[in-house]
């Protein structure tokens, strides 16, 4: 079977099934009510970063955009509907591809939008406070927000090919993001900004510390994505279904 209907096929999944729409509106919502509600906020912090501001909704938003890459992969694995699909798709690592383009494109589409409804909400309500930011500063956040949101949903893709579970995926990547990233990646001093998220978020940033750039940061992230779709295609390949 050549590539096209592949992808057409999986196309359709995503759109029939409201539970992965929804969660693609989370990311719009989440990430842009953040946004507004952190461009009210005090901006006297000597650290403040108009940037980082305006872009704040990122971070929970980002919980949105990895659940969508686990449940378009996971909803394969109940009621053994990943038999049907390999024996409709024998070639698996077709079939595989297939799925990521879709959990790639339309997160990277509204992850664009959202950047931007999250940038304009809220410069609005930090009014001269967000004087300082550049045309290349929010053209480079907004890009980059999106292309960070892509991977991480790619992220939670190759993990959930690799537990078979979006339970697990979950369990495992939020707390991740919610808990080590924070708590145990501010202990470990200039090795967490190679953490997968905090290396991704730094393209969000007006200004920046450390090894990491914006664009080798955004690199950084997709390595972590690489390695866990790579981990997954393997599992694909080597299990049954």
């Amino acid at each position: 079977m050549y590539f096209t209907p592949v992808l057409r096929s999986e196309a359709l999944k995503v759109l029939t099934l409201r539970s992965l729409c929804g969660t693609l509106l989370a990311v719009f919502a989440v990430t842009t009510a953040f946004s507004a509600l952190a461009g009210v906020s005090d901006t006297s912090d000597p650290d403040f970063d108009p940037l980082f501001m305006v872009l704040s909704g990122v971070m929970p938003g980002q919980i949105a955009a990895v659940a969508f890459g686990a449940m378009v992969v996971s909803s394969e694995y109940h009621g053994n509907g990943i038999r049907l699909s390999l024996a409709a798709v024998p070639r698996r690592g077709r079939w595989f591809a297939a799925k990521l383009v879709v959990v790639a494109v339309p997160v990277l589409a509204v992850g664009l939008l959202t950047a931007f409804a999250a940038l304009v909400a809220a410069r609005a309500g930090l009014g001269s406070a967000a004087s300082g930011l550049t045309t290349g500063d929010q053209v480079r956040g907004v890009v980059g927000c999106g292309i960070y949101f892509m991977l991480m949903a790619l992220f939670s893709a190759g993990l959930a090919a690799l537990f078979r579970s979006g339970v697990a995926t979950l369990s495992t990547l939020i707390p991740f993001i919610l808990i080590v990233s924070f708590v145990i990646g501010d202990a470990a001093g200039g090795a967490a900004d190679f953490l997968p998220d905090r290396a991704g978020q730094i393209v969000i940033q007006q200004t920046y510390d450390g090894t990491l750039g914006p664009w080798t940061g955004l690199a950084v992230t997709a390595l972590w994505a690489a390695a866990a779709l790579l981990a997954g295609a393997w599992r694909l390949h080597r299990r049954d279904a």
